[in-house]
């Protein structure tokens, strides 16, 4: 494998790096999660989406799904997060890492009543901000509505 075609043309670099600092406040504070928007495919020119999920305790996190366009790892933190690897769920402790390719049928979830928390690394990055924003709402969306989500952000549920 090689490295891709040059992106940057110029001569001597520039000052174009972002930094965002531990105590930023997250984008999406839910009753379970909250997320924290840590760089978004528009901020990436769609390379890969990157977010912290926050599990503040009570159940909560996707049944089995999977995804036709995008890649998506997890990196747990710090507690106990289910992730299930298209066979089996299983406990995911600090450092544990799940990759899961295109196609691949994966979940996660908090179960143990106890904070968790993880990074979510999407490839390329989709726009999974009206994703993150809006599930909670998939309850009183009709039929059509839920469906047309779920397409529109690339979700299939197994």
């Amino acid at each position: 494998m090689s490295y891709p075609d040059a992106r940057y043309l110029g001569d001597g670099g520039e000052a174009t790096a972002t930094l965002r600092v531990a105590g930023a406040e997250p984008e999406l504070d839910g009753a379970a999660t909250t997320a924290s928007y840590l760089a978004t495919g528009a901020s990436t020119d769609g390379k890969f989406g990157l977010y912290r999920w926050d599990f503040k305790g009570p159940r909560s996190g996707p049944d089995p799904h999977f995804h036709r366009s995008i890649s998506e790892s997890f990196f747990v933190l710090s507690g106990t997060v289910k992730l299930y690897d298209g066979t089996k769920w299983q406990d995911g402790r600090p450092g544990d890492f799940l990759y899961v390719p295109e196609g691949g049928v994966h979940g996660f979830r908090n179960e143990s009543g106890e904070p968790a928390s993880m990074l979510i690394l999407f490839a390329p990055g989709a726009p999974r901000e009206d994703y993150f924003e809006r599930v909670s709402t998939v309850a009183q969306m009709s039929d059509e509505e839920r469906t047309e989500f779920y397409l529109r952000h690339d979700t299939f549920w197994t």
